[in-house]
């Protein structure tokens, strides 16, 4: 069978972006922090995706103060951080590798249980024409329907449900976790110590115009979307090294 992302790859600066994007990640899972500390480093990445997912999504960075109501988007990306985490990841990742549609609904649930009145609509897919299909070639994509390199399937993965909003709401914090789910369990950040979250909350304006640009559908706007996810893998990984350090300087 024809490799679906193939074309993709022959796109200048393609392959060589998603080397280094490898590259930088490789490094901090070497940092002496994370030979053994990493379940604390990546519990406090956890916190800032989850965080900088909320800001994205129209919603606060800010934890409650005691006795208030916290922002409900925040909540969600929090929730969502947490099941990509410790042992609840390894809960997730069988079902992602066997049946990625699940996992999906399963990040929906957790990130719009509190916005949504109808809780029978969580995880489940909107009833509009092309969404079932694409999401279906989407999860073939993920379990063994391209060669591609990792940080290739996670922007294309992460810019198809951007564009598609499969649910009708939280869609983006289920692309951004369901790229971290790429990361991880293609061996790409086995520990979930990347942070691209970060680089994309703090240019917000040039994370919409690549996601417009991918929902293009041309070549350059697809292939400059993902040259844009490599560079914030690569960002996400100088903020993990940051994360390591404070770890570290604190022993």
């Amino acid at each position: 069978m024809t490799d679906p992302l193939a074309p993709l790859l022959e796109l200048p600066g393609i392959l060589d972006a998603a080397e280094r994007a490898r590259d930088a990640l490789g490094g901090v899972h070497r940092h002496k922090a994370n030979r053994r500390g990493w379940p604390a480093t990546a519990a406090e990445a956890a916190v800032r995706a989850a965080r900088s997912s909320s800001v994205l999504e129209g919603g606060s960075m800010d934890f409650p103060r005691e006795g208030e109501d916290g922002d409900p988007i925040l909540a969600g990306c929090l929730r969502v951080g947490a099941a990509l985490d410790g042992d609840a990841l390894q809960n997730m990742l069988p079902v992602w590798k066997r049946a990625p549609l699940q996992a999906l609904a399963r990040l929906h649930l957790l990130a719009a249980a509190d916005l949504v009145e109808d809780h029978t609509l969580l995880g489940r897919p909107r009833e509009a024409d092309g969404v079932g299909e694409r999401l279906d070639l989407l999860a073939q994509l993920v379990t063994g329907g391209t060669s591609a390199p990792a940080p290739v399937i996670a922007a294309i993965v992460h810019g198809e449900l951007l564009t598609l909003k499969p649910f009708g709401s939280a869609d983006g914090v289920v692309a951004r976790a369901a790229s971290r789910l790429v990361a991880t369990s293609s061996g790409l950040d086995p520990h979930n110590l990347g942070v691209p979250e970060v680089s994309w909350m703090r240019r917000p304006q040039i994370y919409r115009s690549g996601a417009e640009g991918f929902a293009s559908g041309t070549a350059s706007g697809v292939g400059s979307w993902i040259m844009y996810c490599c560079g914030a893998i690569e960002a996400g990984a100088v903020e993990a090294t940051s994360i390591a350090e404070a770890a570290g300087a604190d022993k």
